[in-house]
């Protein structure tokens, strides 16, 4: 009789161990579930601030159309993917457009200094800011439900219940580094 509390007692303990490890994987879900709303919301105000950059660029450099494309395009793609890592793939190749775009302005006093365009690149900076935030707050996530899902023994729990590693949202360092130098103001 009294093995057979300690049975039970012991799948009780079990059993509660599990139930927990099962409420943090799912909480840690939605973590990141939350965290890339945060990057998915920037990465929309991003996208609609750019024609309005495309047109107030248009208007001073209309030469300048190959750029104007590439930026277009490059809108274009990032809006047709979901998946992170294309996702991210998309971005860099925008961001990368947008940082020629800048230096094409950068070519034109009269447009650096109208205030149109300047309420714009400040606009930019700012999403670019809350993006950088947002993007550091959900590859946290990340990591904390990657460790939780690839250690033991939530691992065990993580597989059964098709918990997987969740990708990181990474931005090409290089990219940012060849990214011409904008300077912001007047």
């Amino acid at each position: 009789m009294r093995t057979e509390w300690i049975l039970a007692a012991v799948l009780a303990a079990l059993l509660i161990g599990a139930i927990a490890l099962f409420n943090r994987l799912v909480r840690q879900r939605n973590l990141v579930r939350e965290g890339w709303s945060g990057i998915d919301v920037q990465l929309k105000r991003r996208s609609d601030l750019i024609p309005n950059l495309v047109e107030t660029v248009k208007a001073y450099a209309a030469h300048e159309r190959g750029v104007l494309e590439e930026v277009t395009a490059r809108r274009a793609a990032s809006a047709g993917v979901s998946a992170v890592p294309d996702k991210a793939q998309a971005e860099r190749a925008l961001q990368g457009a947008v940082g020629k775009l800048m230096a094409v302005a950068e070519a034109y006093p009269a447009l650096k200094a109208d205030q149109n365009f300047r309420a714009l690149q400040d606009q930019l900076a700012e999403i670019e800011d809350e993006l950088q935030m947002a993007r550091r707050y959900y590859n946290g996530t990340v990591r904390d439900l990657n460790a939780l899902a690839q250690s033991f023994p939530s691992n065990l729990l993580a597989g059964a219940f098709g918990f997987h590693p969740e990708h990181f949202f990474e931005l090409d360092d290089k990219a940012a580094a060849a990214a011409p130098t904008i300077a912001f103001g007047g």
